[in-house]
């Protein structure tokens, strides 16, 4: 790759992570995407056993400090379309002298490998996000030859409001979450997002790294709907550190719901979210947060509407061809 003058390039690597921090918290302060990074956080990113940190990362430096850095999210397995996803960004005052483009560029090159070594007979993507209101990436990513293809709504509900109580359908029982399900959670997972627009699914690796095994997840907010010993619905729940101490506020974050296609149209994940919201009220948080697809078919929506969530902010997701 080039990269513009008086910039050094290398892998990211594990003792960069409070650099890379540092780059982040500049980042929001200007583009206010309400994201927050501890180097703990960051680290975890970097110990994700299914990147290789010395081509699926980059950091950019001028005089000693991290000005920009690209990461990709390497996908394995694919339902239809191998859908290879990254991110990047560069600090505020660096920006508008090219280390966007170059970026991207790296991105996209980097998408292409994988594409081309993992999953060459099916049709490839690189995607990319970003809030809507960040008029320079959006300008970028069009530039670039990238797409809008879906939109996401980051939705809130503050805690302090009453959760309604719904009753369990008889049939089933709503539980806890315990870790003798993992398996038959993850699998029942890659069966409700099949349908879903961009979904890939889980490998047991993947499962782990990303979803039940992160610093953020909370067994305690997190419930199934069981009908005997088959998961019918489930909610899982997770909590940012970072978020809190940026915000002042302990927000509990709905990260999975998901309910499989022969028990939709019967109020489950209703009644398993319910619970986790009274749950994270009950454990002293302020508010609970989540995303969702805005042209989502299967009415989340319109479920978390009428249990008191607004819409806090919107996404895009950007994409193009490989």
């Amino acid at each position: 790759m080039s990269w513009p003058h008086g910039i050094t390039a290398r892998p990211l690597e594990k003792n960069d992570v409070q650099a890379w921090a540092d780059l982040l918290a500049a980042r929001e302060q200007v583009d206010q995407g309400g994201e927050h990074y501890t180097s703990e956080d960051l680290l975890e990113e970097l110990e994700n056993p299914q990147l290789e940190l010395s081509r699926d990362t980059v950091g950019l430096w001028a005089d000693g400090q991290l000005v920009g850095f690209g990461q990709m999210y390497p996908q394995t397995t694919i339902f239809d379309v191998d859908r290879q996803g990254g991110q990047g960004a560069v600090h505020p005052a660096w920006r508008r002298r090219g280390l966007g483009t170059a970026l991207m560029e790296w991105l996209i090159h980097r998408a292409g490998e994988l594409h081309l070594a993992n999953h060459p007979d099916s049709p490839g993507e690189v995607r990319c996000s970003t809030i809507s209101t960040n008029a320079g990436a959006v300008q970028l990513f069009r530039g670039l030859g990238f797409e809008e293809t879906r939109y996401f709504l980051d939705m809130k509900r503050p805690l302090d409001e009453p959760v309604p109580a719904f009753d369990v359908p008889e049939g089933f029982r709503l539980a806890p979450f315990d870790r003798e399900y993992d398996e038959a959670l993850r699998l029942t997972h890659n069966e409700v997002f099949r349908d879903h627009w961009g979904s890939t699914p889980r490998d047991p690796q993947s499962w782990q790294s990303t979803v039940i095994g992160t610093r953020a997840f909370r067994p305690e907010l997190s419930y199934l709907v069981l009908e005997g010993e088959t998961i019918a619905a489930y909610v899982l729940g997770y909590e940012y550190v970072a978020d809190v101490e940026a915000t002042g506020v302990r927000e509990a974050h709905v990260g999975r719901v998901g309910t499989r296609r022969e028990y939709r149209g019967r109020g489950l994940a209703r009644v398993a979210l319910a619970e986790v919201l009274a749950e994270s009220a009950r454990a002293g948080f302020q508010r609970a947060g989540l995303g969702v697809d805005a042209d989502g078919a299967t009415g989340a929506l319109g479920l978390y509407e009428g249990l008191g969530f607004g819409v806090h902010s919107k996404w895009i997701t950007f994409s193009r061809a490989l």
